[in-house]
């Protein structure tokens, strides 16, 4: 019989799998991995300007990775940085028209594969599910900063 903990590893693990494969199949049309796809969404939900520690911090990704990944999403024109002179870690980021369409194709893309992922489910237990998710986060976040008791 399968443990919790190998139940519980092999679903997330084969969630992401799917999902990082209809990530990548969308951002293709934008000449883009599935990995931009998290930066264009968290960067549509500031219209004002997102600073590279903030995206760090909501993206959950380091400082090299956001460094990588605004300098290609400018390259292709989809984000400019507002601020003269300014190092990475000065200003914000902001995304053109051009990435605002691109953001608005992915939210869209996004929210039709979450409702078609869990249209079985119903809102009682989705409300359960994200409840739960939230609640193991929290938990290994404490366990990874404090680490596992003897």
């Amino acid at each position: 019989m399968v443990d919790r903990f190998e139940r519980f590893s092999l679903l997330l693990f084969e969630i992401l799998r799917y999902w990082h494969k209809l990530t990548a199949e969308e951002m293709k049309k934008y000449g883009l991995k599935g990995a931009h796809s998290i930066y264009l969404l968290t960067m549509l939900r500031y219209p004002e300007g997102i600073s590279a520690p903030q995206l760090c911090e909501y993206c959950g990704k380091d400082k090299a990775d956001v460094s990588r990944m605004m300098a290609l999403l400018e390259g292709k024109g989809l984000v400019k940085k507002e601020g003269i002179h300014q190092n990475l870690y000065k200003g914000v980021f902001k995304l053109t028209e051009e990435g605002k369409k691109a953001a608005l194709f992915v939210s869209k893309r996004a929210s039709l594969a979450v409702n078609l992922a869990s249209k079985d489910l119903s809102e009682e237990k989705r409300i359960v599910l994200y409840e739960a998710l939230e609640q193991i986060v929290t938990n290994l976040r404490k366990l990874n900063k404090e680490g596992l008791p003897e």
